[in-house]
């Protein structure tokens, strides 16, 4: 006994020097603090405790006791010597993962899935442990998932197949199968389907089409309820724009075989998914869930990438069963900062098909598409709900060709890519501050002369259209950033150009508002109608003489809030690669910084190329950060997939 309690102070005391050196969240030090005030908790489980909280914080769901018993170091970004101390504090652990779990369900602050429940905060779940909430959430989408993949509608195939030849009539691919059509006639059978894809491989042309199929095969095409989200109000303006001129130029080839424009006026503007499920101030809890579902038959998320395992519990545990849901993402970007990699778990291996007989006959009969034997097998109930769609219309050239040579991984073509000395991508090597700072003067110079330069004619006429002609010269440029302290940081950078651009005579800071101020949002805040990621631009009121207001651009529309009423916000000159998702400018500027991280991935670096669309530029000050960050895959720890085919 004697022995147990000096491992547990001298464990205290080690975690407690790690939490004030910066190693360890203080969080975690206080969560295991909170399990061992729970009752006898030997030194084993307290560090357990703090690893799992730790992970937590790295976006990992669980912790493989495989991992724990091996010794978590790179999951915690740490040096195996780093660890190794940490676990010495700790006294004897066990060796093997069946020697953990056999420690962790004597616990008493340990629930084993298959004792009684007496809600306690860990959750043994076979060879995972959990904190609570996410176990539960797991378990959600994994039972929702699974139920919807499993039920699948009764359609008349050859009714759709005439449909789908009308809708995609003029698309002859340079490849086959026809991606996007065998996507439409998938999704329609089904209460959820998954389309992925990357940039410009047509997800939104595609779910257009989709929506013209419904609406073509319903019974009653007048009463389909129709909603679109998205994780940010940023996306989701993206996603009813690219929708709406998707269904505006199908409605004309359709013409009068199907009333698109009068079937599709029903749908109201996309939301997010914060808005959607009705959050409400001060509480995790929604207006909307099982008990008082969404007022939906179908419903469209974009980004889903973006979507958090809290998240998606929360949406499926809202989404009536009658109801379809269609995923759109691209599996190969960063999952969410929250913990979860939902859409990378639930299309992990999209890419190889996996289809089985049944949905092979269908889709031949369907859609007229003949897949390769390739992408037959039998991966389960799921993959014969998923696409992935293969090939990109828009990035065909060198920033296509970047993004595809980074995503397999592929240092030395990525390289070549950035040197090959095209207008389109450019890299700087060994770079300085000062030349970042100088691409931020070129390219933000554009708004700031529009700015500037004021509204011309009468100012009651042509405000507004002056503000979004300011708005859309700052969205045609933006510079990302991998981490957000330091010289390469968003919190340095945003400093630095904001300087350089006063030096210019471009803008006059005082205080902290100032006219042309680009700020995020960083928190939802439902009284102003403003969302977490949100980036607005700060102008002289026209009305008020002296006052600001931030305008925020949503699709065509301009509407404003009085900066006094912003409270949670930064400035934006500079944002990281993570709140750039679901974005996308004219000329992306991609800053990694001097030294490799835990945060440098290939996910980063793909996730950074793919939000520009005409130009890109990297710059780094030291050149082998590139390669260590391609070389470096994201791993999140879960145990969604397996949920999902075990249950």
């Amino acid at each position: 006994m004697a022995k147990a309690e000096a491992n547990i102070a001298l464990l205290w005391s080690e975690l407690a020097r790690l939490g004030e050196e910066g190693e360890l969240r203080r969080l975690s030090c206080a969560f295991a603090r909170f399990i061992a005030s729970l009752g006898a908790a030997p030194p084993a489980l307290v560090l357990a405790a703090s690893v799992l909280s730790e992970l937590e914080g790295h976006g990992h769901s669980c912790l493989l006791l495989d991992d724990l018993a091996a010794g978590p170091a790179a999951l915690l970004g740490w040096s195996e010597e780093q660890w190794k101390d940490l676990a010495r504090h700790a006294g004897p652990l066990p060796k093997s993962a069946q020697a953990w779990a056999q420690l962790l369900g004597g616990c008493e602050q340990v629930w084993e899935t298959s004792a009684f429940n007496y809600d306690q905060p860990l959750v043994l779940d076979g060879a995972r442990l959990y904190l609570r909430r996410y176990w539960r959430d797991e378990t959600v989408v994994a039972q929702a998932v699974r139920a919807r993949a499993m039920q699948t509608r009764e359609v008349d195939a050859h009714e759709v197949r005439g449909w789908l030849d009308l809708l995609f009539a003029s698309q002859r691919e340079a490849e086959a199968p026809d991606w996007q059509k065998l996507a439409c006639a998938i999704a329609l059978r089904g209460s959820v389907a998954i389309i992925t894809g990357g940039p410009g491989t047509g997800k939104t042309y595609t779910v257009a089409r989709l929506l013209a199929l419904l609406f073509a095969t319903a019974p009653q095409a007048h009463s389909q309820r129709i909603a679109l989200a998205a994780p940010t109000g940023k996306a989701a303006a993206r996603l009813k724009q690219s929708i709406d001129k998707a269904l505006t130029e199908l409605a004309d080839k359709v013409g009068a075989a199907l009333p698109l424009r009068e079937l599709t006026q029903r749908m109201g503007a996309a939301r997010t998914l914060h808005s959607l499920l009705g959050a409400r101030p001060d509480t995790r809890a929604f207006a909307h869930h099982r008990g008082n579902p969404l007022d939906v038959d179908v419903l469209i998320v974009d980004e889903a990438s973006m979507v958090h395992l809290e998240m998606m519990a929360s949406l499926l545990d809202a989404l009536p069963p009658t109801a379809t849901l269609v995923l759109l993402g691209d599996k190969d970007q960063l999952a969410s900062v929250e913990a979860g990699a939902v859409l990378g778990d639930l299309c992990h291996d999209a890419q190889a098909g996996g289809y089985d007989a049944a949905t092979l006959a269908y889709v031949r009969a369907a859609s007229g598409e003949q897949l390769p034997p390739a992408f037959a097998g039998d991966a389960g109930a799921l993959a014969q709900q998923t696409v992935m769609l293969r090939h990109s219309r828009r990035f065909g050239g060198p920033i296509g060709q970047l993004a595809l040579a980074v995503n397999a991984g592929d240092t030395g073509r990525a390289e070549q890519v950035l040197r090959a000395g095209e207008s389109s991508v450019r890299w700087i090597e060994n770079a300085q501050q000062q030349q970042l700072l100088q691409l931020a003067q070129a390219g933000y110079g554009s708004f700031l002369d529009v700015m500037n330069t004021g509204p011309s004619g009468p100012l009651n006429t042509n405000h507004e259209q002056w503000v979004r002609q300011v708005l859309q010269r700052f969205e045609s440029f933006r510079i990302l950033c991998a981490v957000r302290d330091g010289e390469w940081g968003v919190s340095g950078l945003n400093e630095a150009i904001a300087a350089r651009l006063a030096q210019a005579g471009l803008l006059k800071p005082g205080g902290e508002w100032y006219v042309g101020r680009p700020v995020m949002v960083t928190r939802n805040d439902y009284g102003t109608g403003v969302y977490n990621g949100d980036i607005g631009l700060t102008l002289a009121d026209p009305a008020r003489p002296g006052a600001l207001r931030v305008y925020f651009l949503e699709g065509e529309a301009v509407r404003s809030v009085l900066a006094t009423r912003l409270r949670n916000v930064e400035t934006a000159f500079a944002m990281t690669v993570h709140k750039s998702q679901g974005s996308e400018f004219r000329h992306t500027v991609l800053a990694l910084p001097r030294e490799r991280g835990a945060v440098l991935t290939r996910e980063l670096v793909y996730t950074g190329i793919t939000r520009a669309s005409e130009m890109f530029t990297l710059v780094t000050p030291a050149g082998a950060v590139l390669a260590e960050a391609i070389g470096t895959r994201t791993h999140r720890t879960s145990g969604l997939r397996g949920m999902i085919a075990a249950r």
